[in-house]
Formats: C-alpha cells, structure tokens, sequence
C-alpha cells in the first residue's frame, strides 16, 4: 500500500457526512458496550467488543459477511435473547442503564431501541394498523383522534405520508419495497425509540430506493441516535458519521468515518478499505 508520511492516501470513497466529527465526539454518549462477548452454543462469535455510541448521529458498522457486526447490532436490543444456546456477556449500557439487569423490562427496552430488518417485514394489516400496532400495546394513544396522529406523523418523518395518504387501509404488502422499508422505519418510530437499528436496510431494495432510505436516515439521526449494519462501504461514507470494522468477531477499530476510510491505523482495517481483504 503506498504510504505517505505514515498515512494513508485518500481512497475512491467519497465521504459526505455534514457532520463534523469532532461534534460528534462531543455529543453525549447515548449507548456504552464494554467487553461484550457472544457465544452460540460452543462456538464464540465475538470477543470482547468495546464502543461508545454518541447521541444524535449515525454509527454504522462495517466488515465482511460474518465477521460479527449483526450480531453486535442484536446484542443492543437483546434480540439475541430468542435464539437458543445464545449466551451475551460483557455489559451494555443505554443512559448509563445496564440493559442485561435482571429486572429490565425487554419490551420496554425494545420500544427504545428499535430495529429495521434487512427485509423489508411490514405485517399483514393495513399501513395504518402496520404502525399503529406498536403504540396500541404499548397503551401510547388516549383514543382515536391521538393514535391517528401518531399514525400520521410516524409516516410524515419516514417521508411516506405524502405516498399513502389516500389509501392507509389497504395492505402494508401491497407497497414497493422501498415504501415497505419507510412502512418498517414508520413503525419503529411510532412507539417513540430513542435509538434505530438499522440491518443492511438497503440490500434488498434498488439504487432509488436505497437513495430514498439514506436521505430519510440523514434526516432521523437529527432526532435519533442511529446504528447501521451495511456491507457497502460506500453507503456507511455516505451517512455514518463514525464508523467500526468488524473481523473474525473482533472489533479492529472504530473512529470518525472520515478517518477510517482516509486514515485508518490497523493494517487490518487499510487492506479491507482497498479491497485486499472481505
């Protein structure tokens, strides 16, 4: 790799996150992982995964297929808890609160901290039970009149309201997958989180469609403090303002976008920007 006083040039990747990264690290810290580990049974799929997570602004997470970042990413959320012989440890705290405490309510937790699928999964109800759903169980409108504004500002942010206006009773599944994936982000919000997670929301969808997601994702993070697993780096330059390289189950390093695709310090992490390794 051609090196330049000790640093790296500038690779092909265009990274346009608006925000300054020292901003960023001087926004308060949202969610704290120290020495998280995860095993499957006897196999260990991450070793003692370290990272703070600032408030306000977009993380995402970067590596090849199967090196851990979707596993990380269910660790936040305990979404780990369904899969048998799935074993967390280490700590994660959100707001300094221990989310693996005993007498957490994992519900509650999960209205927190919501989560966007690859897939795009809207129920098989109408958009407007698709996001209403989330608010009735959670006892969040008083009547009618409050759960339709719910309804309604949950599609305006995830820029869909416009689109489906004039027909919230017919099917969630009738939608483009694009729409889908804003059916899904409507339906995170609605129950009010105060972090998205975000798994590879674009794979499945077209490069409109995936520029529709990134917009609105630019447009959240004004509000929400956003964690995203993306296999494209060009996509994580695109809207992350810091971003973490997973290999093998370890965390190689973390740091303001910018840096880590211009200057990245582990060698680990220079050969998978330039392609060497995936």
């Amino acid at each position: 790799m051609d090196m330049l006083a000790g640093k790296v040039k500038k690779t092909s990747l265009n990274v346009d996150s608006t925000m300054n990264p020292i901003d960023v690290l001087e926004r308060p810290i949202r969610l704290t992982a120290r020495d998280v580990t995860v095993h499957y049974g006897a196999k260990q799929a991450l070793h003692g995964i370290s990272i703070d997570i600032p408030d306000r602004a977009v993380t995402a997470f970067i590596g090849p297929s199967g090196c851990g970042k979707s596993t990380f990413l269910r660790c936040i959320n305990r979404m780990n808890d369904t899969i048998e012989g799935a074993k967390v440890g280490g700590t994660i705290k959100l707001d300094g609160e221990d989310i693996y405490a005993p007498a957490l309510d994992v519900v509650e937790l999960r209205a927190r901290i919501g989560m966007v699928f690859q897939k795009p999964n809207p129920f098989p109800k109408s958009i407007y039970d698709n996001v209403a759903y989330g608010p009735r169980i959670h006892g969040l409108a008083r009547n009618k009149a409050d759960l339709d504004e719910i309804v309604v500002s949950s599609l305006r942010k995830a820029g869909l309201f416009e689109e489906v206006k004039d027909r919230l009773q017919e099917p969630g599944t009738g939608l483009s997958g694009g729409q889908q994936q804003r059916l899904c982000i409507a339906r995170a919000i609605a129950v009010g989180p105060e972090v998205i997670l975000m798994d590879e929301p674009c794979s499945a969808l077209d490069p409109i469609a995936t520029a529709v997601i990134e917009e609105l994702i630019d447009e959240l993070r004004e509000n929400y403090t956003i964690v995203i697993v993306t296999h494209s780096m060009q996509q994580a330059a695109r809207v992350s303002q810091r971003t973490a390289f997973f290999h093998l189950g370890n965390l190689i390093e973390q740091g303001p976008t910018e840096d880590i695709f211009t200057n990245p310090v582990n060698k680990q992490t220079q050969d998978y920007i330039m392609g060497r390794i995936g």
